[in-house]
């Protein structure tokens, strides 16, 4: 039995997805802590391609419980819409259970969200637009509506009065928006609560009944380690902990129940939206990394910025989630490559420092220091264990593993399930140092 942890070492849209669809195989629940639908994972199976937003990948497999945890903020709509999905794909969905706990996400927040990011104009963040930030705040400041609030009509209408009512003078004074109608918002909501209500569960009896089950746990996060509202580039970050550590607070679990943590990381580097991206590339080998690895957002459909891997947030990334292994994905995106370089140090005026500064100045300020290494010039696809691999991309490979110190433990060559290569099972592989590439 082993409780595992799988975050993003990098800035989201890591490949996550396709890890906990690859681990899901050997989880009896998979739960996902942290986030809202301004995530994303796409999933290629037998030719289709599934893209969910709230809904754990793990879903696709028929016996596994998936569960949305409390740290997830939820908009009923678009979980909805996915079940609805999931349904005409056949794909089973009486395992899914979702947080009586959680926090929703309410229209007012979304209109919010959006109001505000067009205000900042040149100083935006870059917010998908979806209202997370706002549900998070009311969460804080406990104005929040939470899906247990959903099922009781008296509840919801004693809950939401408050909130709207300064929601709306926000929207009208401040932002030249419309109000929201209290009785239509109920409504539409309640409807909502109906629907999900089959799903709804209290989420740390179900975790810690499967824990004493002996069963394996499988804990999913949204985003990447440098968008952590306290560890990221702030204030260019996410409005939740992706983090490791958000797991425990999430699912509402203790960190003695996490038995490993593995990190996911592209084989380059991509992020969406606003803020300092020192490897950052443009032109050519931009649009070919981009183009190549089809960077393009899957909640928003943005083009992601591109560069080469960023070893210095890589180490960052293995320090504040304590990973016990990689998994690389995207390898079989360089493929066409003449020479690659890793990020190994950055120069920060006169001085190079090896280490992620926490002030976004400086950070923007940061000049990376290259290492340059050869390129293969074959396909990587096709490549189904560590020998098929070329010597040039196992060299690569061990580079980021010695780099970032930390074992690899699984490469990702492409979307399909297939084009996987996994080292050492994270999950039933024993606690130790796992094979080094």
């Amino acid at each position: 039995m082993a409780n595992v942890v799988v975050i993003g070492a990098q800035w989201g849209d890591e490949g996550k997805g396709k890890i906990t669809d690859l681990l899901s195989r050997s989880a009896d629940v998979v739960v996902r802590y942290q986030g809202g639908v301004n995530a994303g994972h796409t999933i290629v199976v037998d030719d289709k391609v599934l893209k969910l937003h709230l809904i754990p990948s793990g879903i696709l497999y028929p016996e596994t419980i998936c569960l949305i945890g409390s740290g997830t903020v939820v908009d009923p709509k678009v979980m909805l819409r996915e079940i609805e999905m999931l349904i005409e794909n056949d794909i089973n969905i009486s395992d899914l259970q979702l947080a009586s706990t959680a926090h929703v996400t309410m229209p007012y927040h979304r209109l919010i969200d959006q109001a505000m990011e067009k205000r900042r104009g040149n100083q935006r963040i870059g917010t998908t637009g979806r209202g997370i930030g706002p549900t998070y705040s009311d969460k804080a400041q406990r104005d929040g509506i939470r899906v247990i609030d959903l099922l009781d009509e008296s509840k919801l209408k004693e809950r939401i009065r408050v909130p709207l009512a300064e929601k709306n003078k926000i929207l009208q004074e401040i932002y030249g928006e419309d109000p929201l109608q209290e009785e239509k918002v109920v409504e539409e909501y309640l409807q909502y609560g109906e629907r999900l209500k089959p799903h709804v569960v209290d989420c740390t009896r179900v975790i810690h009944q499967a824990a004493r089950d002996k069963k394996n746990i499988l804990f999913e996060g949204a985003q990447g380690t440098l968008l952590d509202l306290d560890h990221g580039t702030y204030p260019y970050v996410t409005s939740s902990n992706p983090v490791s550590g958000g797991a425990c607070i999430g699912a509402g679990v203790g960190p003695t129940l996490i038995d490993r943590v593995i990190g996911v990381a592209k084989a380059y580097t991509t992020r969406v939206g606003e803020g300092p991206f020192p490897t950052e590339l443009d032109g050519s080998m931009n649009d070919h990394l981009c183009d190549r690895g089809g960077e393009y957002g899957t909640t928003t459909g943005r083009r992601r910025r591109c560069g080469w891997f960023d070893g210095v947030i890589g180490k960052y990334a293995v320090q504040v989630n304590g990973l016990d292994c990689l998994a690389i994905t995207k390898l079989d995106v360089l493929d066409e490559v003449d020479e690659i370089k890793v990020c190994v140090a950055y120069k920060l005026d006169e001085e190079t420092i090896e280490h992620f500064p926490s002030s976004a100045e400086d950070f923007s300020r940061c000049k990376p220091i290259f290492k340059t290494l050869p390129g293969w010039k074959s396909s990587t696809a096709n490549c189904r264990s560590l020998e098929d691999l070329p010597p040039s991309a196992m060299a690569y490979l061990r580079f980021l593993a010695e780099l970032m110190e930390v074992p690899i433990a699984i490469v990702s060559l492409g979307a399909s399930r297939d084009q996987t290569i996994v080292v050492e099972d994270p999950i039933h592989g024993p606690k130790r140092a796992l094979l080094n590439i």
